[in-house]
């Protein structure tokens, strides 16, 4: 079980519905990487989630659609650093700054149509490209 993750001043996860593992992390580093597991992979439970309202759920699931597994928990790894202390912290701020993104809502577009000036002035625009192509296609003088 994790310690509780603060998400902002009023707002936290609590630390039974984050669990984490370590395992050997790929990649170059010599014998440190065939002996030390470093890579962790942290695992938060979206679906038991009580903290987070439906909104922020549904906005997390959907910008995190490749982090989350079978049982609908979000998966976050990191293998940054050498040390699994350092990894375990990283892991847990990304899993922070997920949530702050999903807690922000995004703006309504409100459906704007042009201005009667707008669709004047692009008619205008057309019939003046229309008439410097006109005075062009002049006919050919043979004298």
């Amino acid at each position: 079980m994790s310690p509780d993750l603060f998400i902002t001043h009023d707002l936290f996860v609590p630390g039974h519905e984050i669990s984490w593992s370590a395992s050997r992390s790929g990649g170059p580093g010599g014998q440190n990487v065939n002996k030390v597991s470093t890579k962790v992979e942290l695992r938060f439970d979206l679906a038991g989630n009580r903290t987070l309202g439906d909104g922020v759920k549904a906005r997390l699931r959907a910008r995190a659609a490749g982090r989350l597994d079978a049982h609908g928990k979000l998966i976050v790894t990191c293998d940054t650093t050498r040390s699994q202390s350092q990894n375990l912290e990283l892991a847990r701020e990304r899993l922070a700054d997920m949530v702050r993104a999903a807690l922000v809502a995004p703006k309504r577009r409100r459906p704007t149509a042009p201005s009667k000036s707008a669709r004047r002035k692009r008619v205008e625009g057309k019939r003046h490209v229309g008439e410097k192509k006109r005075e062009r296609r002049g006919g050919w003088d043979d004298g």
